[in-house]
């Protein structure tokens, strides 16, 4: 199949175990995201495998009973095994992952207590989670001890983990709709956050456990952690939708966004890449949703359809060990069933086949969806927010310019704001941090005196959107001009003028190449009117390489000689590189009359000024500037001679042979 009709697939090296037999159970262990395939309740051994090579091990356990749950503590140095409701085990690793065969255990209080599971908090710190309550514990290795830390008393149902945001989310209650958020951020402490009530779509009479576990994840979607719960439609004309609680730091969950699906059934969610994705097993497709993307909204919930139809995963093909050995080949390809009933999900993006042996991820493919989202304000919008997308939005960009496909004004327009918009919000961030760095790292600085200095590292910013910089465009987007040479200059032009309007727009400076190529474009195009038109009124801004880029063009259009210096005058601080233009043009008087009107003629090089002088073979020019450098000095020193260090030695020798040593001819004024 081509990859182009689809937009959601599973990683091509998928990790490979020992599918579930009668003599193997495999269990996940999502928080380390690693899966044990366990033989004859590990006395033939377990065989641990991750998403690195180096993840992987094997090693015995002793057979005693059935596995419940088997995981490692994060440092990887722990493992802990449930073989009852009453108990769990640990074993100590060393680093190449053989064990000390000594085992220890610790029981749940209480006698009618049950232990539904347990996560590890820290490498250290591991959670039991009971029927009537938590337990958190130390676990101390060297001693094969555990010390009781804190007990929490309540009513639990079920319960889920987030291991990135260390959440635990409980569930109480008959309904099992009220659910108690647990955070575990510093070791030994439980941060209990407000409890909030979900809302049912059907309470039963009389009154039972309506929302189970299958039916809720907790995910990170653009930096917030929400509660995603799957409600199932009352009637079978209505479609199911999941809810969004967005935890809060204070106060309860709030309930902020609500995705349709219009489909019922059986369903599985994964999030890859701030993407929420829905599984439906009886039509065999998936539906993916972006909440950045504007839905509609009652003032206190927005709702959102998918961001496309239906589509299924792309097929995908496993090479196995052959039946048929006499066919030649030790592999045979067998295609995979997709959406299979023994597919189990894990967050964020973890599929399972236990009777396949198979772990994937899901990934996103997001070229197809340049053709399949038209619209592109949308697109772009929507690949924004995607973590890999730079060389699509470039690719959408220079497609946008292609003759036969070329977009509206207006539609670019849009693109380019939406692109700008991004990249002011990351300058911005940038600068902020930067500040923060050298306040923190250089608290004796004023804001005033920041300075970077090479070697200095300064933080990324925290900005998770893609940017797409000036540099990039002018790369891979405005080379398309020179790609295609049937696009007209008329409309090139225009859209560099729109692409500089939205830099404006949002106050961020533009680079001369942009104006270089625009200037180029309309001088190869003899369009020296317009240059000139955008030039007097600032549509191009003002800058020295611009001016170097006017000067360059004189041949061409002697007008660009007056722009180039109108345009350092006003730049203020190119003084020098005005009176390099002047002199390399020979106007000796003009750049004496600019040197006075700036006040720099203290400063001015006397020795630069009468080599040109000298060079322009008129002797009464130099005659007037050797008196202009010789009256400065009688100002400045009440002396007309010239320093060692001005190195004029040669120019008054010149000077006394054209004129005699006692010349006392006035100079010329200089208007």
């Amino acid at each position: 199949m081509e990859d182009d009709n689809y937009y959601i697939g599973l990683n091509k090296n998928p990790i490979r175990f020992e599918p579930v037999s009668k003599a193997n159970n495999v269990f996940f262990d999502d928080a380390n995201k690693q899966v044990f395939a366990v033989r004859s309740r590990g006395a033939m051994g377990v065989v641990m495998k991750g998403p690195e090579e180096k993840a992987s091990a094997s090693f015995r356990m002793e057979d005693r009973g059935d596995m419940l749950s088997i995981k490692f503590s994060p440092d990887k140095k722990i493992l802990a095994a449930q073989r009852s409701l009453k108990t769990v085990e640990f074993i100590n690793f060393l680093e190449d992952f053989t064990t000390d065969q000594t085992e220890y255990s610790q029981a749940c209080k209480g006698k009618t207590t049950e232990i539904r599971g347990f996560v590890w908090s820290s490498s250290n710190e591991i959670i039991f989670v009971t029927s009537v309550g938590l337990e958190q514990y130390q676990v101390i290795p060297e001693k094969r001890l555990l010390k009781s830390l804190k007990n929490i008393s309540l009513q639990v149902n079920w319960y889920v983990w987030l291991n990135s945001s260390s959440l635990l989310l409980v569930s109480s209650g008959t309904l099992g709709n009220t659910l108690h958020p647990f955070q575990f951020k510093s070791p030994g402490v439980i941060t209990r956050l407000p409890k909030f009530d979900v809302d049912l779509s059907i309470i039963p009479r009389p009154p039972k456990l309506s929302l189970l576990e299958r039916d809720v994840i907790i995910a990170t979607i653009y930096e917030n952690v929400y509660v995603v719960i799957l409600r199932h439609p009352q009637a079978q004309s209505t479609g199911a939708e999941l809810v969004l609680y967005q935890l809060q730091k204070e106060g309860p969950a709030r309930k902020t966004d609500i995705l349709k699906l219009d489909m019922s059934g059986r369903f599985a969610i994964n999030v890859v890449d701030n993407l929420i994705m829905v599984h439906h097993q009886a039509s065999k497709t998936s539906v993916i949703f972006d909440i950045k993307l504007e839905g509609k909204s009652d003032g206190f919930v927005n709702y959102h359809y998918p961001v496309l139809s239906p589509l299924g995963i792309k097929p995908f093909k496993l090479l196995l060990p052959s039946v048929n050995m006499q066919a030649g080949t030790d592999k045979t390809e067998y295609n995979c069933e997709l959406y299979s009933a023994n597919w189990i999900v894990f967050q964020p993006d973890i599929v399972i086949d236990a009777k396949l042996g198979c772990l994937w991820t899901l990934q996103i493919n997001l070229q197809p969806l340049v053709t399949m989202i038209p619209d592109k304000d949308k697109l772009i919008q929507f690949l924004l927010n995607r973590s890999d997308s730079k060389s699509v939005i470039l690719n959408v960009c220079a497609q946008m310019l292609v003759p036969g496909k070329q977009a509206s004004l207006q539609a670019i327009a849009k693109v380019y704001d939406l692109l700008n918009l991004t990249y002011k919000q990351h300058l911005d961030t940038e600068a902020q941090l930067s500040v923060k760095y050298f306040l923190k790292n250089y608290p004796t600085i004023g804001h005033s005196s920041l300075i970077f200095k090479s070697g200095d590292s300064v933080p990324a910013g925290q900005n998770k959107k893609v940017v797409v910089e000036q540099p990039d465009m002018f790369t891979h987007v405005f080379s398309i001009f020179e790609d295609y040479k049937d696009i007209k200059y008329k409309f090139m032009v225009a859209v560099l003028i729109e692409y500089i309007r939205s830099l404006h727009q949002f106050n961020i400076p533009v680079q001369h190449y942009v104006y270089e190529l625009i200037i180029n474009i309309l001088v190869h195009n003899n369009c020296f009117y317009q240059l000139h038109q955008f030039l007097q009124y600032h549509v191009l801004s003002d800058s020295k390489p611009l001016a170097c880029l006017m000067l360059s063009l004189e041949t061409v259009y002697p007008p660009a000689h007056q722009l180039a210096l109108d345009m350092l005058k006003r730049i203020q601080t190119a003084n020098e590189e005005i009176i390099e233009v002047l002199l390399s043009k020979q106007q000796l008087l003009p750049a004496l009359r600019f040197i006075r009107s700036v006040g720099n003629v203290e400063s001015a090089s006397a020795r630069k000024f009468l080599e040109a002088a000298l060079n322009t073979n008129d002797n009464m020019i130099f005659y007037t500037v050797f008196k202009f450098f010789e009256q400065r000095n009688v100002r400045s020193r009440q002396n007309p001679r010239f320093q060692t260090g001005e190195h004029c030695e040669q120019y008054v020798k010149q000077f006394e042979s054209l004129f005699g040593s006692d010349a006392f001819m006035p100079a010329p004024p200089i208007q």
